[in-house]
């Protein structure tokens, strides 16, 4: 019995120092082409057997909320539900002209213009249901622009705990420095969503940011 008692007792205090909470509703937000759909794709493969949506180089590929439902992910020890929550690229511009040099036409650009404005209207709101957020940056950008300002600053208004990921770490000229010294506040990974690279790392990460979900 009192080795039950005490047995209980170290079970309560263990569970209290890493508590956190089980099921989450994980953002995926960032500018266009960053890799939040390739990132996505990856840890609903990995846990799923399943991708999310598709990617492309032409910029604003996913024009509409998608999500997957109910991803258990398991890492050192530990175990979270998640709901995937992948968003359209947000930007402060979307011009048709710009897709015209990707090869589409003059009435599929400004469809697809108009498509992704509302589609960056839809990430805004969506905001407000998340419980946390990851935002992805391209490491060969400057990350200190509008966009991730404004981004952040909409999740710093709504307390949502947040994650920034270096995504395209496999490429040259890869900076993560940069990320660091613009947003010294938050804590940054650096990863490769297309080869898998520093996963484990970003998962490790990615527990340390659902202790701070409420």
């Amino acid at each position: 019995m009192a080795i039950e008692i005490i047995t209980n007792f170290f079970h309560r205090i263990f569970n209290n120092l890493f508590n956190y909470k089980k099921h989450v509703k994980l953002g995926f937000y960032g500018p266009p082409n960053a890799g939040k759909t390739t990132l996505a794709n990856r840890i609903a493969k990995d846990w799923t057997g399943e991708e999310i949506g598709t990617v492309s180089k032409v910029p604003h590929e996913t024009r509409e909320i998608q999500f997957k439902e109910k991803v258990d992910i398991k890492f050192d020890s530990k175990k979270a539900t998640f709901k995937l929550i992948d968003t359209p690229g947000i930007a402060t511009k979307i011009d048709y002209e710009d897709f015209l040099h990707f090869g589409l036409s003059t009435k599929e650009a400004k469809k697809r213009s108009k498509e992704a404005t509302r589609g960056v209207i839809e990430s805004i709101k969506w905001l407000d249901d998340m419980d946390a957020v990851v935002i992805v940056i391209d490491s060969h950008e400057n990350p200190y622009n509008q966009v991730n300002v404004t981004i952040i600053g909409n999740l710093v208004a709504r307390k949502i705990p947040v994650l920034i990921v270096g995504n395209k770490v496999d490429l040259k000229g890869a900076d993560l420095k940069k990320i660091d010294s613009a947003f010294p506040e938050y804590d940054v990974v650096g990863i490769s969503a297309k080869t898998g690279k520093n996963m484990e790392e970003f998962y490790e990460a990615l527990f340390n940011l659902i202790k701070k979900v409420k």
